[in-house]
């Protein structure tokens, strides 16, 4: 017969696995999902709009991508302060709500710019209390074996974003236009993120502790200054940077890329939704091998597929040679933010994590600000992507190789470790 602590271990198995549905269908709706995979699908329309330029237009996801830096540790300063104090709701759901409702907004765009830019920052403000970084800490609470695997379906909610926004967002516009399309799109955060968070996104409370110790489990970890001073924690700034630069900077340009090449609106919006249903896939596996190997060797395998994607993509000219650049970048697409929280628990424990994980987005952030720029100014410049897409690939196969160069894990995560080196 099972002990009390057994059953009520099974019992919060069970409701970690629904925190983690949840959190799936947040991170799907959120700023990194809805935001960033239907941003190259409006380029077109609001160019031709108001004959504002690619750079210009680019230009608005750099301010929303700085904006996110600057205030991503501040949030995870809140949501590590969150806890036992109502919880990451507290900073998800506002996040949540002026997302929403700023999303749906730029369906009332004018020919003023600045209106654009604003609305962006706005956006960028609010953007990772609503993304995995909101998430992953409560769904790190209920997790210890399988935590890699309860992390990968979080951040597969975005890859399901992903699959689906692109051609929604193309359908919407080729039927309703694009100013309905922002206003439906932005109810979609509203009715799907919002009750599911409320209902269902909690941590592992104190009593949970007589089950497997998660009280002390949050409790334990490096300190903020204990994980800046260590070499794997700036390694792993280092991939993020390289790894957002190259990855958004495809991403954010691939239905413009597509259709100049001859590749018509809407199998470019499959080409996108491919690169979305390869990235689903990609982050289940990636889950899968972080419980069973060493973290940083599977990023190297994962990103160096993402490296050839890239390049292929700079010379692709058919939907065939899209959809295969597409299932390579999506393999890989990610796999430096999937693993970020992943390794942040290994490394530095629960005690500062999301606060960690702040700082860490302020890397990708900032980097995730200049790829797109830099896209547009490339084709704005030269009239094509290629040769910036070449240098990208090298910018990400370097980001594989730093994996090779981060330290084993601490031999066990107790109040004040650190990792080696």
């Amino acid at each position: 017969m099972a002990t009390p602590a057994v059953s009520a271990f099974r019992a919060e198995s069970r409701e970690g696995w629904r925190v983690v549905l949840a959190a799936y269908f947040g991170v799907m709706v959120s700023f990194g999902s809805l935001l960033v995979f239907s941003f190259g699908t409006f380029l077109k329309p609001l160019s031709s709009e108001f004959g504002w330029t690619r750079e210009a237009v680019s230009a608005a996801f750099g301010f929303a991508a700085l904006t996110v830096a600057v205030c991503s540790p501040l949030l995870g300063r809140l949501l590590d302060r969150s806890s036992g104090h109502g919880g990451p709701r507290t900073v998800i759901l506002p996040c949540m709500a002026v997302f929403g409702v700023g999303f749906a907004s730029l369906g009332l765009l004018t020919g003023h710019i600045a209106q654009l830019y604003a609305t962006f920052v706005l956006l960028g403000i609010v953007g990772n209390g609503t993304t995995q970084m909101g998430y992953s800490r409560a769904v790190s609470t209920w997790f210890e074996r399988r935590r890699g695997f309860a992390l990968s379906l979080v951040m597969a909610g975005s890859a399901t974003g992903a699959m689906i926004f692109p051609p929604l967002a193309q359908a919407l516009i080729d039927t309703t236009g694009w100013r309905n399309a922002y206003f439906l799109l932005g109810g979609v955060v509203l009715l799907f993120g919002l009750p599911l968070t409320f209902l269902f996104v909690r941590e592992r409370g104190s009593m949970k502790a007589a089950a497997e110790g998660a009280g002390e489990t949050m409790r334990s970890g490096a300190t903020v200054g204990e994980a800046v001073r260590t070499r794997a924690f700036w390694l792993l700034l280092a991939t993020l940077f390289l790894g957002s630069l190259s990855v958004n900077g495809a991403i954010t340009h691939l239905s413009p890329l597509l259709t100049d090449r001859g590749i018509s609106q809407q199998q470019a919006a499959l080409v996108a939704s491919a690169l979305g249903l390869f990235s689903f896939g990609g982050r289940l596996v990636t889950g899968q091998l972080l419980d069973r190997f060493f973290g940083p060797r599977v990023g190297f395998c994962v990103l160096g597929a993402a490296a050839g994607g890239i390049l292929l993509l700079g010379s692709v000219a058919t939907s065939a040679s899209a959809l295969v650049a597409a299932a390579l970048i999506g393999l890989g697409m990610g796999a430096e933010a999937d693993l970020t929280p992943y390794l942040l628990s290994r490394y530095f424990g629960l005690r500062a994590f999301s606060t960690l994980y702040g700082f860490s987005w302020t890397a990708y952030a900032v980097a995730g600000a200049l790829g797109p720029v830099l896209m547009g100014r490339a084709f704005d410049l030269t009239g094509s992507y290629a040769s910036l897409l070449s240098l990208l690939s090298v910018s990400t196969l370097a980001c594989a190789a730093l994996f090779l160069g981060m330290p084993e894990y601490p031999v066990a995560e107790t109040a004040g470790q650190t990792a080696k080196g």
